[in-house]
């Protein structure tokens, strides 16, 4: 299952540089592409704001 972003991301950029697969695009609050989710966690990991989540 791909993880998810939440309404608390604070758009710090940090899960953009960890994702193995390019899967997360920017915005007021950052997103990631389901297709491209190979569901390794690495973004949920280093998220400061605890906003990423399995969906």
């Amino acid at each position: 299952m791909a993880y998810v972003i939440g309404d608390s991301c604070v758009a710090c950029g940090t899960c953009i540089d960890e994702c193995p697969v390019g899967a997360i695009s920017e915005g007021d609050i950052y997103s990631i592409d389901p297709e491209k989710c190979s569901d390794c966690g690495t973004c949920a990991g280093v998220c400061p704001a605890e906003a990423i989540t399995e969906g």
